[in-house]
C-alpha cells in the first residue's frame, strides 16, 4: 500500500462493513423476479384485525354452541331415563293409594290384635313394619324423580337459552366479517381438493373451546417462538406430506407472525418463496390451503389466506388480494395459514 495514502486501508474497511451491513439488513429474494414471502405493509391492518376479531369470537362462540348441544342431548337422556322411572314408582303409589281407599287405612294397633299367636303377633309387626318402609322409600323415590324431572327440565330450558345467543354472536360475526371482506371483494368459489388427510386434534378443555396460548416453544423455522397450536398445525401438514419450505415467526409485521399465530408455507419445490406459482406449484398450493380448511377445527385455524383469496370459518371463501398487488402480499407465492 502507498504510504502516500495512510488512511486507504481504513476507507476500504469501512466500506465493506457498510455494504456488508446492508446486504444483511436487505432480504434476499428467493429467487430472480420473486420476493421474500414477506407481506409488511401490503397487507390492510384493519382487515386483519376484523379477521382475527370475528375468526376468535365466531370460534368461541361456535364452540359453546357444540358443547351446549352436547350437554343437551345429555339432559335429554336423563329427563327421559328420569320419567321412565317416575312411571314406573307412580303406578305403584297410585296402587298403594287405591288400596287404602278401598280397604281404608291398616293401623298397626288392628293388625296386631287380631293376631291369634305370640308368633303370628311377630309374623304382623315385621310384615307392617316391610310394608311401610316399603311404602315410604316409594314416596320418596317418587318426589326425589320429580325433583330431578324439575331440575333437568330447568337445565334443559338454560341450555336453549345459551345456544339462542351463541347463535346470535355467529350472525354477528358473519356480519361483521362480510362487512369488513367487502373492500377485498365479495365471496369466491374457494378450492376443493377431495381425499385429504384429517390431522390430529389439538388439544381442547372440557368444555370445548381452546385453551389460552403464549408464543413459548421454539419456532424451528426461525429463530423465534411459535404457540403449541402453531407448531402442532405446522408438523401435521409436514407429517401429510406437505414438505416444502416454511417461514412462521416475525418480529413484526401484519398477521399472527409477531406473536407466532402464523406460518407462510412456500409452493415452490426449491427454498424461498419465488413468483406466481403455476403448474405443479399451483396444484401444491391449493391442496394445502385446502387441506387446513378441511382440519380448521382439528387445528385450531383461525383463517387461511391462498391465491388472492381468504378462508375463514366464519364466512368460508372470499376474494382477497394486498395493496401492492406483488406476489407475497397476494399470496400467490404462498398459503398463509392463521392459528387461534
Amino acid at each position: 500500500m502507498s504510504p502516500r495514502h495512510p488512511y486507504r486501508r481504513t476507507f476500504i474497511a469501512l466500506l465493506a462493513a457498510i455494504v456488508l451491513g446492508g446486504l444483511a439488513a436487505t432480504p434476499a429474494a428467493a429467487e430472480p423476479g420473486g420476493d421474500t414471502g414477506d407481506e409488511g405493509s401490503s397487507a390492510n391492518p384493519t382487515l386483519n384485525s376484523v379477521l382475527e376479531s370475528t375468526s376468535r369470537k365466531w370460534s368461541e362462540a361456535n364452540d359453546l354452541l357444540n358443547a351446549s348441544v352436547k350437554h343437551q342431548g345429555e339432559l335429554a337422556a336423563q329427563l327421559q331415563a328420569t320419567e321412565a322411572r317416575l312411571a314406573v314408582i307412580q303406578d305403584q303409589v297410585a296402587a298403594i293409594a287405591a288400596a287404602a281407599y278401598r280397604t281404608g287405612p291398616l293401623t298397626t294397633f288392628a293388625a296386631l290384635m287380631d293376631a291369634k299367636t305370640p308368633d303370628s303377633f311377630a309374623e304382623r309387626a315385621g310384615s307392617i313394619n316391610e310394608i311401610a318402609h316399603h311404602n315410604n322409600n316409594l314416596l320418596h323415590q317418587a318426589k326425589q324423580l320429580r325433583d330431578d324431572q324439575a331440575a333437568q327440565k330447568k337445565a334443559l330450558d338454560g341450555e336453549i337459552a345459551t345456544q339462542q345467543e351463541q347463535k346470535r354472536i355467529i350472525e354477528q360475526q358473519k356480519k361483521d366479517a362480510e362487512k369488513a371482506l367487502a373492500q377485498a371483494g365479495g365471496p369466491s368459489r374457494g378450492f376443493v381438493t377431495a381425499n385429504l388427510p384429517l390431522a390430529n386434534p389439538v388439544p381442547r378443555n372440557a368444555n370445548g373451546s381452546l385453551p389460552k396460548e403464549s408464543c413459548s416453544v421454539k419456532d424451528p423455522t426461525t429463530s423465534g417462538c411459535l404457540t403449541p397450536r402453531t407448531l402442532h398445525a405446522m408438523q401435521e401438514a409436514q407429517k401429510d406430506g406437505f414438505k416444502r419450505f416454511v417461514s412462521c415467526y416475525r418480529p413484526s409485521g401484519p398477521y399472527e407472525h409477531p406473536k407466532g399465530r402464523a406460518c407462510d408455507f412456500s409452493v415452490q419445490t426449491k427454498p424461498g418463496f419465488g413468483g406466481v406459482a403455476t403448474g405443479d406449484d399451483y396444484t401444491y398450493g391449493t391442496t394445502l390451503a385446502t387441506y387446513f380448511v378441511k382440519n380448521a377445527d382439528r387445528l385450531g385455524v383461525m383463517y387461511v389466506i391462498w391465491f388472492k383469496q381468504v378462508w375463514t370459518p366464519t364466512v368460508g371463501w372470499h376474494h382477497y388480494s394486498g395493496v401492492a398487488g406483488d406476489p407475497s402480499s397476494d399470496h400467490t407465492n404462498h398459503v398463509h395459514l392463521s392459528i387461534l
